[in-house]
Formats: structure tokens, sequence, C-alpha cells
């Protein structure tokens, strides 16, 4: 078991800049495995793969299959699809009834404490990184988990304005608690219902809103990105040009988590892209790019992206991507093993949370393209890194606590959360390039509720320290 640290230790300073390991990455060994998606995401009803969007079809992820040894390198994409959702009545304060379908070392404790780089990193080679599962969209409406007894805590103190924000799959009441504090700074959501996204600008007019329609998975071994990106337009515009949702959504994604197996790939990705971003910019709709998964893709592919990095700064584009670790998520930072207070300055770097420095310092600041940022999920995952440390079934922050109350991390589990994404909060304060990071997830179906925060003291937590940490 680890020792919990002594709070008055200087673990700030202990192993800043130190190097990770640096085994090197490797790319899908084929497209074939790299498109494949878990067949319980798909609801009922889903419609078959559309050749003009590139869509392939789907063939049921083997978890087997996924957790392979590390040095397997294989490229798996999983994807969330499924048919094109219905409007959803405009929001109340009442939940819906279920679809019948369906930083320093010396650091002050603000929660509770339950007694019962270097730039030589960037050149280093990375370590393997297999695409996770995609997490798909709610199938049902989830039973909420038994109320869990919340220790006495000690609020955090005020602070400079949070980054945080929230992924929500549906219409959740909960999402409007959080927003009411005035410092969610990005809603990522599935739910396309116009009253639901006039009622979170209402609430919190500063928040940004990015939405996403369902769609299969694209087949980049196979597409003409141009014609791709016309009919995915020609999809999207229903809703993101409709007048009911255009005044109050800020952004729209395309396809999520794609896994460019090869420089060729890579290539037909940000031709698409870049179309996509055009013909959007014509309607006045800004797009979000990439959207690749955790630790996605290998950094030597970022070359081959960069014309559809260079559309989105002609066209006011954003940058999106995914960003977890496990079994804290402090793993492969520049930050690992120094305990429950490591701290985090804008040098520490990692190779799947604090990726996005890599990126930003290797390839796209020296060239002008520091477009603005957005984590569109982030969190705990354990399917994150085959071989990690901690429970090898465990998903989700739920599936963690045992595992950090066990080696110093915090016996409260709830708490132990929060102060992780507080960490993380942290950093992206210290990039201004970074608009937000969406913590995954709110309103969840049945399949992802090891990592949502909803009905579980996480939601109160976070609400107080947003409470403090308001913009200016």
């Amino acid at each position: 078991m680890m020792e919990e640290p002594n709070k008055q230790e200087d673990t700030t300073a202990a192993t800043l800049g130190k190097e990770l390991p640096q085994p090197q990455i490797e790319s899908a060994s084929s497209k074939e495995e790299a498109h494949l998606v878990d067949a319980t995401s798909t609801p009922a009803g889903s419609h078959p793969p559309n050749p003009e969007l590139g869509e392939v079809e789907e063939r049921p992820l083997s978890r087997r299959r996924f957790l392979r040894s590390v040095g397997a390198g294989i490229g798996l994409l999983a994807a969330a699809c499924g048919r094109q959702p219905e409007p959803t009545p405009t929001p109340t304060r009442t939940p819906r009834p279920p679809d019948p379908t369906a930083t320093s070392s010396s650091h002050t404790t603000f929660l509770p404490d339950v007694q019962a780089t270097d730039p030589d990193v960037i050149a280093a080679a990375q370590p393997v990184i297999e695409p996770t599962p995609t997490k798909a969209p709610p199938t049902a409406t989830p039973a909420p988990p038994p109320a869990t007894p919340t220790p006495i805590s000690t609020p955090f103190p005020p602070g400079p304005p949070s980054k945080l924000g929230v992924h929500v799959e549906r219409n959740d009441p909960q999402l409007f608690d959080l927003l009411e504090t005035g410092s969610i700074s990005v809603v990522k959501t599935l739910e396309l219902d116009a009253g639901f996204a006039a009622q979170i600008k209402q609430v919190s007019p500063r928040t940004r809103l990015i939405g996403r329609i369902h769609t299969d998975q694209v087949s980049l071994a196979t597409i003409d990105p141009i014609a791709t990106a016309r009919a995915f337009v020609e999809k999207l515009l229903p809703f993101a040009n409709d007048p009911a949702r255009k005044n109050w959504f800020d952004a729209w994604e395309a396809y999520n988590e794609p896994v460019p197996g090869n420089a060729e790939e890579m290539k037909r990705l940000a031709e698409f892209e870049a179309e996509r971003t055009r013909l959007l910019a014509e309607y006045g709709i800004r797009s979000v790019i990439g959207n690749f998964g955790t630790g996605q893709p290998p950094l030597e592919q970022w070359e081959y992206f960069l014309p559809a990095m260079q559309a989105a700064k002609q066209y006011d584009g954003w940058l999106g991507l995914h960003e977890y670790a496990a079994p804290t998520i402090y793993f492969l930072s520049t930050r690992s093993d120094q305990g429950r207070y490591p701290g985090v300055s804008a040098q520490d770097t990692g190779w799947l949370t604090l990726r996005y420095r890599h990126v930003y310092n290797k390839f796209l600041k020296p060239r002008g393209l520091a477009i603005p940022l957005v984590m569109t999920e982030l969190g705990v995952d354990g399917l994150v890194q085959a071989g990690r440390p901690g429970p090898q079934d465990a998903r989700g922050w739920q599936h963690f606590q045992d595992y950090w109350a066990q080696n110093g991390y915090g016996l409260w589990g709830p708490g132990a959360y929060v102060e992780q994404l507080v960490w993380y909060d942290k950093a992206m304060q210290q990039d201004d390039y970074v608009v937000g990071g969406c913590i995954y997830g709110l309103g969840t179906s049945n399949e992802w509720i090891s990592y949502d925060i909803g009905n579980t003291p996480v939601i109160g937590v976070i609400a107080q320290y947003l409470g403090v940490h308001r913009p200016a």
C-alpha cells in the first residue's frame, strides 16, 4: 500500500520534469480492428450504414481483444452510433420518466480527510496507448444508486475562475444545479431538444454549448473526404441551422474519436474536417474538429492534420480532445506517483492527461495554430491502458474508490475524485488557449453508470468548488 503523503512535505518540486517510460507507440495494425464498436451501444431501431457518409458495418467489441498486452499496438475505434434522436420535451427541474425503449506541496485539505516539463520530454518516444471504447449514447434512464452518507467537509476557498464543464448525454436536472453556480465553462451534449439548449443559456449565459448528432463511424481507409463532408453537413443542418437551436449552440462536432491508422488516413480526415468547417462557416456555424480519443493520435501524425487546423483557425473553429487516465487522473503524467497532492505547473505534460500540451508545444504553437481547445470528455477511465495499476476490470471513477482508499488518495471516494478533477482544472487554468474541459459524465446510460457523477456526492462537492471559482 502506498503511504499517504505528509501534507507538509514538498511534493510539488520532488520530481518536476522527470522523464516518463518511453516505449514506442504503434499505429493500428488492421483497418478492420480500427473500426469495431460495442454492439450493446447501438439503440434499437438504428439505421444501416450510409455509404454517402463513409459509414461501415459494426461488429461487437471483445473486451479481451481490447485489453490485450500493451505491446500489441492495435488501433481500436469504438463509436457512438444509433438512430437520429427525437427531440425531448422542454426540460423542467423534474427528471423525465425512464425511456421505455431503452497546487503546491503545502496543501490544505478542503475535502473530507477521513481516518477509519522539461521540453526534452516532448522528444521522447510515446507509450503504447490503444483507443478506448467510445461512450455510447444512453438507451435508458438508469436507476439512481443507493444514497451514500456525505462526510462533513471543509469548503474550498475562493480561487481563480474554473474551466471545468460537463458532458451530459440527456436532459438531467442536476446539470442546472451546477450551471447555477455561474462557473461551468462548457457543456457538451447529445441532447438536441431546443428547450433544453435554451434553458442552459438562460441559466448560465457564459457557458459554451457544443452539440453532436448520432452518426456511424467513418471508414478513413475508403472515404471520399469532400463528398463525405458535404453529406455530413447536409445531415447536420436541420439541427445546427434550425433557428430554435442556432441561437443556443456555440459549436458542433463531427465523428467521435476517429482513429487514423496511418498518414494517408489522417490526411483524409484532415481534408474532411477542413471542408466540413468551411461549409458550416457559410451558415455561421462553428466546428469543433478532431475529437480524438485518449492518447490519440500518435504525435507523429499531427503534421498531417495541420490543414484541418488551418481551416479551423480561418473559420473560428475549435479543437476537441478527450483526456482520461487511471487509476488516477495523474497516471502517465510528469506528476505520476507523487501521492495525493502532486501539484501541477505549466511545464507538466503527460501521455494521457496533459497530452494536449505536447501537441500545442511541439506542433501548433510554432505554426501559429494554437486555436481554442476544448476537452469534450475528461475524467478517470479504466479502459485507457492495458496493464495499468489498479483493478483491471474497473471502468469509471466509481470503480476506483477502494483503490484510492488503499493507496493514500483519500478514504472518501467522491472527495478523492473531486480532488483529481480540481488538479486537472488548475492545469487548464494555466493555458490561455483552453476553453474548458467536460467531465464525463452526467445523464449516462447503464453501460456507463460507473462514470456518472449524478446522484452522487460529487455533484454537491463540485458545486461548492464552482461556487467559489466564478468568473470575474
